[in-house]
């Protein structure tokens, strides 16, 4: 009996059977096998795509409403897409990200989807863009037109003040030119000027004179300023007035008030000062207008090594004169300082005597002449 040829070819004929784009039954029962779940955004709908997605996974209604926690009449709801019978939107929202997850699907683009198919109707509804700029187009020349009126109404008005505050020339009221006002002419001056040499300034008028209380310079002085002949006679006999001294420098030595002798120096030099058994009272390098006080009763030698007449000598604060020699006993200084003053004393003393002797006279010569008068 012969054997009918095998409709399907030989493995090792060298012909490939063809692929009907089935999965081996091996594959599928391999533990880590899953199947490809379609996208939801490649369904007509949202509901289309989830009950796509649910009959691809082999569940039920009820198995899915368990796993969620999403009652079966709101899945239901989703998958017909009667998104009227749904709850608040806040819980739609949870149940599409729910079930989209149990069913493997991507929870975003599905709520994305929800959104877009189901929109929420408490927000208002956004213009389109260029709506607003349309509108401000529609009303720019009424609001262009509005400034300019503005603007016209605010120069009109500025300009009308303007020309209401601005008065129409008139003639002056002058009848004729004064003559202060011709040029070149001054009233009561000639018309050539000249000037003359500059005179002194006028003395000044904020010192005011001198009073003397009558009587009293009589009574301290003993000379009468209304008599000629007294006050040339004391100017006569009064000694001349030497020059003080004046402090241009350091002072050094005793103190004023146990001094008489003052040795100042009129440019820089040396002073040095010894005792008589050859101790150095003082020594020092003077600059120009130092000066030193020599104490009173001190047996001292005054020794300058430059030339002696750069010194100057002061006794009771009136110059005397310049040193005579390099070395001058200082007890000889003192002692013309303590002569003359004893001699400015005692004629200070005899002009005090005269000059009471000659007021005595006098108020006597005054006294007689208002007896003789009262008796007469």
């Amino acid at each position: 009996m012969r054997e009918e040829p095998s409709c399907a070819p030989s493995v090792g004929s060298g012909v490939m059977a063809l692929d009907t784009g089935g999965i081996p039954e091996e594959l599928r029962a391999h533990p880590d096998w899953k199947d490809i779940v379609p996208s939801v955004t490649d369904a007509p709908t949202l509901g289309d795509g989830l009950k796509a997605a649910r009959e691809h996974s082999g569940r039920s209604l009820a198995e899915l409403s368990s796993l969620t926690r999403v009652p079966s009449r709101y899945l239901t709801a989703l998958e017909q897409n009667d998104f009227s019978t749904l709850p608040n939107r806040v819980f739609s929202i949870g149940y599409v990200r729910a079930y989209a997850a149990a069913l493997g699907l991507d929870e975003q683009l599905a709520v994305e989807r929800f959104k877009r198919e189901s929109p929420d109707p408490s927000v208002p509804l956004q213009a389109p863009v260029g709506v607003a700029f349309e509108e401000v187009k529609r009303y720019s020349p009424r609001l262009i037109a509005a400034g300019l009126a503005l603007v016209i109404a605010v120069v009109g008005w500025n300009v009308f003040q303007r020309v209401s505050l601005m008065q129409a020339p008139r003639p002056s009221d002058l009848a004729a030119v004064p003559e202060s006002w011709t040029l070149g002419a001054v009233p009561g001056q000639p018309a050539a000027l000249s000037l003359s040499a500059p005179r002194p300034a006028p003395p000044d008028q904020t010192i005011p004179a001198l009073y003397i209380t009558p009587g009293l310079e009589t009574e301290l002085t003993g000379i009468d300023p209304a008599s000629p002949e007294a006050i040339a006679a004391v100017a006569a006999g009064a000694p001349p007035v030497q020059r003080a001294f004046n402090p241009r420098g350091a002072i050094y030595g005793a103190s004023a008030n146990a001094s008489q002798v003052v040795i100042q120096a009129r440019k820089a030099a040396s002073l040095v000062v010894r005792m008589g058994d050859g101790r150095v009272l003082f020594a020092r390098q003077l600059a120009a207008g130092d000066a030193w006080r020599a104490p009173a009763g001190v047996a001292a030698v005054v020794d300058v090594s430059s030339h002696f007449s750069d010194f100057d000598v002061y006794l009771n604060g009136e110059h005397a004169g310049a040193l005579t020699a390099e070395q001058t006993p200082l007890s000889q200084l003192n002692a013309r300082a303590q002569t003359l003053a004893r001699q400015a004393a005692a004629e200070v003393l005899a002009r005090g005597q005269a000059a009471q002797a000659e007021a005595q006279a006098r108020a006597a010569t005054v006294q007689a002449a208002m007896t003789n008068s009262a008796g007469g």
